[in-house]
């Protein structure tokens, strides 16, 4: 069998094909890449101006739609490049079409948590710098990405929630007013003075700086419970002091009950021994 490539002609053909292959393609390659390191440098400039300008307006917006937007750009960076090469954009389009298909039917969670962002965005129940209460976790909003939003729980634990449970799930938001009512209750003996305890509270509460008097506190007898008469305070404070309000109150009552001779029972029984007497 005759070889394909034996004979001088035959190699200075293919030699000159290959050279005219390079030349016509090289110019095109080469610009090809210096379009899209330019490209890749430019995004990434362009993302960074963005995250300094949102980051300031709105911390919440931030990172979600700065991912969003340098995804877009690098795929019609890459498409524009693809078709300086000679790649038909059309055909080029279409595969990524039907690969998209196949990756989002792949990746539902995923898509389910890009919407849950999205709607996140739009509606607000939550901002950065909120402290949130969902899905079982308690803690400030640091971050919120394109698919997932992370807290800093208050002993130090970063917290990865995916967006989609966040936006299909109740969740509680502590900062979402400037005021909060804090709500306490307080066990008196049942031989004590009930007016002498509220009193107490009374001023109390009032010597509080933190404590509003708009709206008043309200302080009355809430249950009979089996060991205690119990009496609810409820007190309007800023958000912020509602837990340090709380714990300052505790030792606070506890040491003004003992100087005013107002017990704090603990669940006691009494318990009767009878003997039997035979016949």
């Amino acid at each position: 069998m005759e070889n394909l490539f034996s004979g001088d002609g035959q190699v200075a053909e293919l030699a000159q094909m290959a050279y005219g292959m390079i030349m016509a393609y090289a110019p095109k390659v080469i610009l090809a890449i210096v379009t899209l390191l330019i490209g890749l440098w430019l995004i990434n400039r362009f993302i960074s101006v963005l995250d300094k300008k949102l980051g300031a307006k709105d911390p919440t917006l931030n990172k979600f739609l700065c991912g969003l937007v340098g995804a877009i750009l690098k795929i019609l960076l890459f498409i524009s490049v693809a078709s300086m090469v000679g790649i038909a954009t059309t055909s080029f389009v279409a595969i990524m079409g039907a690969a998209g298909l196949a990756v989002g039917l792949a990746l539902q969670g995923s898509l389910a948590n890009f919407a849950g962002g999205v709607l996140i965005l739009i509606f607000k129940p939550f901002k950065v710098g909120d402290v949130i209460e969902a899905q079982g976790f308690f803690g400030s909003v640091v971050e919120i990405q394109i698919l997932y939003t992370i807290i800093n729980t208050f002993d130090n634990r970063r917290i990865v929630i995916p967006n989609g449970q966040l936006s299909n799930a109740s969740l509680t938001n502590v900062n979402a007013y400037d005021k909060r009512r804090a709500d306490m209750v307080f066990g008196i003996g049942y031989g004590d003075d009930i007016d002498k305890a509220k009193a107490i509270l009374k001023r109390l509460v009032e010597e509080d700086e933190r404590s509003h008097a708009d709206p008043a506190p309200n302080i009355f007898v809430g249950s009979l419970g089996e060991s205690s008469v119990d009496i609810n305070v409820r007190v309007w404070t800023d958000t912020p002091n509602v837990w340090p309000l709380i714990w300052d109150m505790q030792e606070k009552v506890k040491k003004a009950f003992d100087a005013e001779g107002v017990t704090i029972p603990f669940p006691q029984r009494d318990v009767h021994l009878y003997e039997a007497k035979g016949e």
